[in-house]
């Protein structure tokens, strides 16, 4: 779980009218190219009134006994922060209940967090709390992220982090507000958060593939995450799900995140003035929804990030459709699939991709390995080459290959991240999403 949250941005234009006659052998045409050149694995459903028209699923689920296992349309998802929804869902059913209030305090239930006094259910449902989120803490995370850990460890975690800012005053995106959300809808009915997501929701509108997950089972069709490397996909280690809890702990597939988020919004689990506050967008958040603009279009929905999957799921009430991908392998950044699919959906001109790639040697790539810095940036990127690959590494993170466009230019297409190295100066061009920052190597690669 890398993070359990990483939004994406959809470009805002116009758009034409839904045409239910889409080209749907031009959309299985772009997922058999993502599938033919290793740029990505997973999983996607369209639906429209409340109707699947379209699902597919590319790549491989898990390795079983005879090796590869191919993914299909019922293999199920980690889904990571769009868990959210699903947790926002349960606290705003319990609060029209009056079991919980959205003023109360958290010092109610946690009062060891710090600024517990303050800080209100609402402003966790919207991430304005200040509480600091523990995913940001990358190489602490980590240390105990492939272990279990009880309700109380993870308090206490979130208990020694100290606060990003005073609650109330603005609005940045943590994972620990969702974790302790879904603590106090345990502690409020007595029920655990897997019994509470099955009867308040998956039992209620009948998910047949939804639920807390565990220990990744491939035996009952679940999904391990990939990433590509040296020429293959290779099983990533697995978050223990004892951790992210009502941040990110659900296991679903595309066909029931878009049965969920439609009954969602027709007011089958939860009222329209519930409902409306979900979807009230303040600083960039609403409660447990955020938007994603396509053209003149406003999706709402969310999407997720934990260990090598990555989800998203929008819903357009005006028209009733809804669609959501998620990804057990992502080279080919997961925006431009959405962004691909959306296009052909609604007769946008779109161009399959070809995903050619340039091959350089050892010896070429050599030249550009090294240890880069820039005042701009508070990380460090070591830059190193196995074979005719090329990876990056920025402090403290994973690492990420490269690919070669041009003598001198790579991408990474699974962060948006095109990068132009000047040997001759010893730099670094970095570009994502549309800043530019200029690294100079300082030293070698670091082993």
């Amino acid at each position: 779980m890398k993070t359990l949250l990483t939004f994406v941005i959809l470009f805002v234009l116009s758009v034409s009218a839904f045409s239910q006659d889409f080209d749907k052998a031009k959309l299985d045409q772009f997922f058999d190219a993502l599938s033919a050149n290793n740029k990505g694995m997973g999983s996607i459903a369209i639906s429209k009134d409340g109707k699947i028209i379209y699902n597919r699923a590319v790549g491989t689920s898990h390795i079983g006994e005879k090796g590869y296992v191919s993914s299909d349309v019922k293999t199920k998802y980690r889904i990571g922060s769009i868990s959210k929804m699903f947790t926002a869902t349960i606290v705003f059913g319990l609060v029209e209940e009056g079991k919980l209030k959205l003023d109360d305090t958290l010092d109610k239930f946690f009062p060891e967090i710090p600024n517990a006094k303050k800080i209100t259910v609402a402003q966790m449902l919207d991430h304005h709390s200040g509480i600091h989120n523990i995913t940001d803490d990358t190489q602490y995370y980590l240390s105990y992220s492939r272990r279990p850990q009880t309700h109380e460890q993870m308090l206490t975690t979130i208990a020694k982090t100290t606060p990003d800012f005073e609650p109330g005053t603005k609005a940045v995106y943590s994972n620990s507000n969702y974790i302790l959300l879904g603590y106090i809808v345990e502690k409020v009915t007595g029920t655990s958060y897997k019994d509470l997501l099955n009867e308040r929701i998956v039992s209620k509108i009948n998910l047949a593939d939804t639920f807390y997950g565990g220990k990744i089972n491939g035996a009952n069709n679940e999904s391990n995450s990939f990433d590509f490397l040296n020429g293959s996909w290779k099983i990533l280690a697995e978050t223990d799900m004892s951790i992210p809890g009502g941040a990110g702990g659900i296991v679903s597939t595309p066909t029931d995140l878009t049965k969920f988020i439609t009954a969602l919004f027709d007011g089958k689990l939860v009222s329209q003035k519930s409902l409306d506050r979900m979807k009230t967008i303040t600083d960039g958040y609403g409660s447990g929804i955020v938007q994603f603009p396509y053209y003149d279009k406003k999706f709402y929905g969310h999407n997720g990030s934990i260990d090598g999957f990555n989800s998203m799921l929008g819903y357009l009430p005006e028209e009733k459709m809804s669609v959501a991908y998620i990804s057990n392998g992502t080279v080919y950044d997961i925006n431009n699939i959405m962004l691909a699919a959306l296009d052909i959906y609604y007769k946008k001109p779109f161009t399959i991709p070809t995903f050619k790639s340039l091959e350089l040697s050892a010896e070429e790539l050599k030249k550009f390995t090294g240890v880069y810095s820039t005042p701009d940036f508070p990380l460090k990127i070591n830059i190193t080459a196995e074979g005719s690959t090329l990876f990056g590494q920025a402090t403290g993170q994973g690492k990420f290959p490269l690919e070669a466009t041009d003598k001198n230019k790579f991408k990474f297409d699974a962060a948006g991240i095109e990068i132009e190295f000047d040997a001759e100066k010893n730099q670094m061009k970095l570009i994502q999403g549309g800043r530019t920052i200029i690294f100079t190597k300082e030293s070698e690669t670091e082993k």
